[in-house]
């Protein structure tokens, strides 16, 4: 019996493209959230399109981070900071649709393998 044929395909990215752009802002949201608050939960994905970063996800946290300066801040960061580019992070849309974690996912992050092995190391 032979083997159905497949396509095997894969894609690299380089410095400047949108899905690295994307992956930067992400980090940074991550980073300034953790960095005020450790026990945060941070689902968080960016869209980057000609002028436009959208923010959204999931974000529990006690902590305030103004995610649209967070975000510009860091395209201007790469280097895209002026429209002469096709992006400038002082003026690009920034949309954020971000809200708390959702209780199916917290039922299984709250009581995750994680939890259980750290509170039995610490006792």
């Amino acid at each position: 019996m032979s083997k159905a044929p497949y396509l095997f395909t894969s894609e690299s990215v380089t410095e400047g493209h949108p899905d690295k752009i994307a992956d930067q802002i992400s980090d940074a949201v991550l980073d300034a959230i953790l960095a005020q608050d450790p026990a945060a939960r941070v689902a968080c994905e960016t869209f980057i399109t000609t002028g436009l970063a959208v923010v959204g996800g999931e974000i529990s946290t006690s902590s305030y981070v103004d995610v649209q300066s967070v975000v510009r801040d860091t395209i201007v960061q790469i280097g895209y900071d002026s429209s002469k580019y096709g992006f400038d992070g002082r003026t690009a849309g920034v949309p954020v649709a971000t809200d708390e974690q959702s209780p199916d996912t917290a039922q299984g992050v709250n009581t995750g393998w994680e939890l259980r092995e750290d509170a039995a190391a610490t006792s």
